[in-house]
């Protein structure tokens, strides 16, 4: 199971970041969050970026990144090798890319997603294994893709 989460957001999912930090915290994980520290505008490549390379480099088991949709964060931590980055918005999504895509970090849209539900999703997302399987051959084609490699 994973124990040590990172999170980061931009300013537009500030608020949202500090629900699930708190959510973790009450859950006894250890979270790492990388900022920001306020909703004054910043912008969202570096903290999807500082997530992503914490979960690559194996620092910490999981990561969670929060902005206005939960795209932008998404596209800068896939540009990290190793991340597997996915917009969550609901159950369904968090589970489907744990399942399915072997997804290592959770992206959320605070404008799109309300706390409640993103807190239920982050539950569903940390407590869902891999199914490896059929799926385990896409999986390996992205790192393969991650290493320069055609797929």
């Amino acid at each position: 199971m994973a124990r040590t989460i990172a999170l980061g957001s931009d300013h537009a999912g500030f608020h949202l970041k500090a629900v699930l930090v708190n959510y973790l915290t009450e859950q006894d994980y250890e979270v790492i969050d990388v900022g920001t520290d306020s909703d004054e505008r910043v912008d969202y490549p570096r903290f999807g970026a500082a997530v992503a390379k914490l979960v690559a480099a194996g620092q910490v088991d999981r990561g969670v990144l929060v902005c206005g949709s939960g795209q932008g964060v998404c596209m800068a931590a896939n540009k990290v090798a190793g991340a597997r980055a996915g917009v969550v918005r609901d159950s369904q999504d968090a589970e489907m890319i744990r399942k399915h895509n072997d997804a290592n970090i959770a992206c959320f849209g605070e404008r799109v997603t309300d706390a409640v539900t993103a807190v239920e999703a982050l539950a569903v997302f940390l407590d869902t294994d891999f199914e490896g399987g059929r799926h385990q051959p896409r999986v390996d084609q992205l790192a393969a893709l991650d290493r320069g490699e055609s797929v």
